[in-house]
């Protein structure tokens, strides 16, 4: 069963009704909380509003296929995350392959097993949760991450590497246009031949990030880790100019740039009470009083180098 205060829920996803009934009795007294959705269209408008802990998905639906519905379910950034076991009775090797290829982490093949079926569900709920565990320690270390498929989609980010990406582009689809320059990158790259690990993304607004190769997890997942490439100089710059702390001048380069407190806060890893506090320091040693003449004294130190 799942953590003590809540049942994991398992949404189940297929066009036959004996089968619904079949399984939601069979996962229901194994602990779990099923949803149910008889087709692709339905288990797409559910998890809009709620993630489940694992999806089984029947491979054979009229509408959009299992196939298609996992595609679609991958590319929701909500339940990307989230294992989905295909149940088929399609057991040649090229719809298996299929299977996998668009996102499935296992397939079980029919008539179900149910004890196979509880044993499957509890091996890839652990495996989800696991490394989910892993992206919250990374999150809570404020790292700015980035993981892409070779396809250029995005396989997870940290929510810093997200609000940096979002400030240096100014765009809505500025992680898809970074994970397609990353995915580019990889194949004219190629990481592991010893060539140079890192690489510059200009966005349309001129901003610069600098991705930087860290790694390849699992077979089809590169990590990056991200930093705003003119940063440290700007830090530098006005650092020295007005004695301030690094921190202190981290904050100062995101105010020359138009950000909100909690624009910063999120972008730096700090709570918007610590980005206050720093910003009371940055006025005194400029002998300011607001955030709009800090940002057009930073503003012309900037424009000055």
């Amino acid at each position: 069963m799942g953590e003590a205060n809540r049942r994991d829920i398992v949404l189940l996803v297929d066009d036959s009704p004996e089968a619904l009934g079949f399984l939601t009795d069979a996962l229901e007294e194994a602990g779990f909380s099923v949803l149910i959705a008889t087709s692709g269209h339905a288990a797409l408008s559910i998890v809009d509003r709620i993630s489940p802990d694992v999806i089984l998905l029947d491979a054979v639906m009229p509408g959009i296929d299992g196939f298609e519905t996992c595609t679609r379910l991958k590319a929701n950034p909500a339940v990307a995350q989230v294992p989905v076991i295909f149940m088929t009775g399609l057991t040649e090797t090229e719809h298996v392959v299929k299977a996998l290829e668009c996102g499935g982490v296992d397939y079980l093949a029919k008539p179900i097993n149910i004890d196979e079926l509880r044993a499957r569900i509890r091996v890839h709920l652990s495996n989800a949760k696991s490394a989910q565990s892993a992206r919250v320690a990374l999150d809570a270390a404020g790292r700015h991450l980035l993981a892409v498929r070779g396809n250029g989609t995005v396989h997870w980010t940290t929510p810093q590497a997200s609000h940096l990406i979002d400030a240096a582009t100014g765009a809505s689809d500025g992680i898809s246009a970074v994970a397609t320059a990353t995915a580019a990158w990889l194949i004219q790259r190629r990481p592991d031949s010893g060539q140079d690990s890192s690489f510059a993304f200009t966005s349309r607004s001129g901003q610069t990030l600098q991705l930087s190769f860290l790694g390849t997890i699992g077979t089809d997942e590169y990590l990056f880790r991200l930093t705003a490439a003119n940063r440290h100089s700007d830090d530098e710059l006005l650092r020295h100019r007005f004695g301030l702390t690094q921190r202190e001048s981290e904050v100062l380069v995101w105010i020359a740039r138009g950000k909100a407190n909690r624009d910063i806060g999120e972008i730096l890893g700090l709570s918007s009470r610590t980005v206050n506090k720093h910003l009371e320091q940055i006025y005194a040693k400029l002998g300011v009083e607001n955030r709009a003449s800090a940002a057009v004294r930073a503003a012309q130190v900037l424009h000055e180098s």
